[in-house]
């Protein structure tokens, strides 16, 4: 029986089986592609977003660049009320620069870990806490950049129908969350290295506004 659940696995991994009538007829109304297939498909779509992210990020670097020289002719004019406006907009700027970074590295490892299963095949083990970061990044893109929240979405759709099929086969229940430890870990260096992304694109604002800033924020509670 384990046998015949492998050798269907294998089948339905390179997708070079004849189908059976009843697939075929089945087939007619869903089609459905090689797991193979999906997985290569399902990385193109993640360097699409990669490279998407890497275009959004360099406008708001931009941007920030503009806004960064206005608070230091502000400063210089003496104008504080004027380079804490500007200061504000930037840390606003750098807010959603930095879950974006976040979301582009974690993507970054999920891609390897696409391309590893890709070539190895182990995919419900290996699947599961992909799905798991791929949630968390979901949720955390809905109110910064929807479009890509729904584009994460459809992905962590596809791939859950992957890891239910291989489910399948191997008679394991299928079964993920976004707190799992490995995808935790994922998430949690992603945004380490994030923090270090920000350090080198971003240059760190004069202390005289940052204080102000403060001082402002404080007085508004």
């Amino acid at each position: 029986m384990a046998s015949s659940k492998v050798e269907d696995f294998v089948k339905n991994w390179g997708g070079k089986q004849e189908p059976s009538i009843g697939e075929r007829i089945k087939n007619a109304f869903k089609p459905q592609q090689p797991l193979r297939y999906r997985l290569v498909m399902a990385n193109y779509r993640l360097r699409t977003m990669i490279s998407r992210l890497d275009v959004y990020i360099s406008r708001l670097q931009e941007r920030d660049r503009t806004l960064f020289e206005k608070v230091v002719e502000a400063q210089m004019s003496k104008d504080t009320a004027r380079a804490a406006m500007y200061a504000n907009e930037i840390a606003e700027i750098r807010k959603i620069s930095r879950q974006l970074i976040t979301t582009q590295i974690a993507l970054e490892q999920v891609q390897l870990r696409l391309e590893t299963i890709t070539e190895l095949g182990d995919v419900f083990n290996s699947l599961i806490p992909v799905l798991g970061v791929i949630k968390e990044l979901r949720n955390a893109m809905k109110g910064v950049m929807p479009e890509i929240s729904l584009e994460l979405a459809e992905l962590e759709e596809g791939l859950q129908e992957v890891v239910i099929e291989a489910g399948d086969f191997t008679g394991a229940p299928v079964s993920y969350a976004a707190s799992s430890p490995e995808a935790r870990k994922i998430l949690e260096e992603a945004s380490v290295v994030a923090e270090q992304r920000m350090k080198e694109k971003f240059p760190e604002l004069p202390s005289f506004v940052t204080s102000t800033q403060k001082s402002s924020s404080t007085e508004q509670k």
